[in-house]
């Protein structure tokens, strides 16, 4: 019989049965704690971020569809050579897509962001004088 390389034991001694459970249960662990992240992990993510991430992350939402509106554009310029037309078209709609993405952004910010308390609704009575 085929002795362990570690043990000198055969693989089916009484021990093996409980090392491989044991074994299976940590690797299930080790997966269940690196999984994704959850919606509420995201919206703990969301309510943590400054006003210059927010407006990076909206910023750069923006530029990037205009970007590759007007990228398939000119590409498809080029291959059906039609000129400027096709590229000022889909930078259009790139800019739309982009408007689009700024305000889906921004709504699940709002949502993911905590309810203003009572002093942040109150208006202050020092700035009315």
């Amino acid at each position: 019989m085929a002795k362990s390389r570690n043990t000198g034991r055969s693989p089916s001694d009484g021990k093996s049965g409980s090392l491989t459970s044991d074994l299976a249960a940590r690797i299930k662990r080790a997966q269940a704690s690196e999984q994704a992240p959850g919606d509420a992990e995201i919206a703990a993510a969301n309510r943590n971020m400054s006003g210059w991430n927010r407006g990076m992350r909206l910023g750069t939402e923006f530029i990037a569809a205009i970007l590759v509106g007007a990228g398939i554009g000119y590409l498809l310029d080029l291959w059906l050579r039609t000129g400027p037309w096709l590229m000022l078209v889909m930078l259009l709609v790139g800019f739309a897509a982009g408007v689009l993405n700024v305000v889906r952004s921004a709504a699940e910010m709002n949502r993911a962001a905590p309810p203003p308390t009572v002093a942040m609704r109150a208006p202050d009575d020092e700035e009315d004088e």
